[in-house]
């Protein structure tokens, strides 16, 4: 059972309500994040990571640090992310004729890349300040916000700084693209059919939106924690940085600490992946709701 198709979105209401959906999604994960990183970067420092130690110590503000940068990241990557999608999604159906599953594979991957490419100066925000805290006193870069991070980071390591890490960034954002929009889209599809659900009705949204963050989540996590560890090295005291690409930083990681070292804070992360997911995707369906009530 389906609604009738709805008329295409402009553009710019397209590209508006997938950044505010994905800003007010990670307003409600952003603390999943921070333990994420924190946990994933812990094993730098040599210290366990212990949450309840954490907010003992810091207190459950500092679980918020870094907000604003992942409000401004989401600005860019969840409006380019989804908006991208949508764009080439329909330019391809025009060009082929159809729109399938392999359709939505390809522009979402290629979405994914485009936007977390363009996202990368906020990403690299994030991760220090999230994590920033957890190092030691003389380590810690103390950065007062956002703008005091992009800032600093410009002046004291140079622009090139926010584009470490982008590798592993991109190609996890690839594989975002393709197994949290493009199954997303997919879903709601095949629940629609098979559970007699109205497409992009509430139920519909919040089913396909839990599946896909399940499975995105499982496949990108070790992305993700090489993406942290780029993001938020030092160089080392022989001059060089300890991580110099995705596939170095994975086998070393592999090899000092076992394949599941890659897993460490899967649970926030899952939290994170799957929370940010639904919330991003029933607020985006909310808001083109009300666009659609008041156009």
């Amino acid at each position: 059972m389906s609604s009738p198709t709805p008329a295409p979105l402009p553009p710019h209401i397209s590209f508006a309500t997938a950044s505010l959906g994905g800003i007010g999604g990670w307003c409600v994960v952003h603390p999943f994040n921070s333990i994420a990183v924190r946990s994933s970067l812990a094993s730098t420092s040599g210290t366990p990571f212990n949450l309840s130690h954490v907010l003992k110590n810091e207190g459950v503000g500092t679980l918020y640090k870094g907000l604003g940068a992942g409000c401004y990241r989401q600005l860019v990557y969840a409006g380019a992310r989804f908006g991208l999608y949508e764009d080439f999604r329909d330019r391809l159906h025009l060009i082929r004729g159809k729109t399938d599953f392999a359709s939505r594979l390809l522009t979402g991957g290629a979405a994914g890349g485009c936007a977390a490419y363009l996202s990368c100066p906020m990403e690299v925000c994030v991760v220090r300040m999230s994590n920033d805290a957890s190092l030691p006193e003389a380590e810690r870069r103390n950065y007062k916000g956002v703008y005091d991070a992009f800032k600093r980071i410009i002046s004291e390591e140079g622009v090139s700084t926010f584009w470490r890490g982008s590798t592993p960034f991109v190609q996890r954002a690839v594989m975002v693209g393709c197994f949290q929009v493009a199954t997303y889209d997919e879903l709601k599809n095949t629940y629609a059919r098979m559970l007699g659900q109205v497409k992009n009705s509430l139920p519909n949204v919040f089913v396909s939106a839990m599946t896909s963050g399940l499975i995105y989540s499982a496949v990108t996590m070790p992305l993700e924690a090489t993406k942290n560890r780029m993001a938020g090295q030092k160089v080392g005291p022989d001059g060089k940085l300890p991580y110099t690409s995705t596939m170095q930083t994975i086998s070393k990681v592999t090899k000092t600490e076992g394949f599941m070292g890659l897993y460490k804070g899967y649970g926030a992360y899952y939290l994170r992946c799957g929370g940010h997911t639904v919330c991003m995707f029933v607020l985006v369906s909310l808001l083109r709701e009300k666009y659609a009530l008041m156009a």
